[in-house]
């Protein structure tokens, strides 16, 4: 994974293939997931990290950003409580999930600096990271506070997907909310799990 850090484009854009088709092949939280999650968000203050990704013109940041969203919202009360109806022990402590979702306040205190960051991708994606991490009941003091990116979000993003992460994040939270948008499937090639050359956005 240091190999994010490196200039070389082609460098670059493996590692972050790995990420995504490694670490989080079809969507399942594995037992390198935690300690992987840990290294991504202690990277995100390196400054390399704002080097723009090969291809894409976006900072990696971003990147790295998105997959803490994807992948806590993989590990997120309403995807790990319908796993848990039909396979019980799906969350019991020690398991792979559990340890995920166990490092969900650490990863919002290393999200939280990005939720103003001046780059509008990196903003964007700290905001929908933040929302699904918030969920934990430890973070609830952050919610009102969060509520005002969600809006954000909402009024001018035009990310479905993120738009929709606000969404429920408003409704969950108390908030009056606009009637959701029509359900129009993403192509393949833009979600997380393609070449690795995609944003690996969130499959929300």
């Amino acid at each position: 994974m240091a190999r994010l850090l490196e200039p070389d484009p082609k460098v670059q854009v493996t590692a972050l293939s790995e990420l995504g088709e490694l670490v989080g092949h079809q969507n399942t939280v594995y037992e390198a997931t935690a300690p992987v999650a840990m290294y991504v968000a202690g990277i995100l203050t390196h400054p390399a990290a704002m080097t723009l990704r090969p291809y894409r013109n976006v900072p990696i940041r971003a990147t790295l950003l998105n997959w803490l969203a994807y992948t806590a919202y993989d590990a997120s009360d309403e995807i790990a409580g319908r796993i848990e109806q039909y396979f019980p022990g799906f969350l019991t402590h020690g398991t792979a999930v559990a340890a995920f979702r166990d490092l969900r306040t650490m990863l919002y205190r290393a999200v939280a600096p990005f939720l103003q960051d001046s780059h509008e991708d990196v903003r964007e994606a700290a905001v929908v990271a933040a929302l699904i991490l918030a969920e934990h009941p430890a973070l609830t003091e952050h919610r009102d506070h969060l509520a005002v990116h969600a809006r954000h979000i909402l009024d001018t993003s035009s990310n479905r997907r993120n738009r929709r992460v606000a969404r429920k994040a408003l409704k969950a939270w108390g908030h009056d909310v606009p009637d959701p948008e029509p359900f129009r499937e993403e192509p393949w090639d833009w979600g997380p799990h393609s070449d690795g050359r995609g944003d690996l956005e969130a499959p929300f």
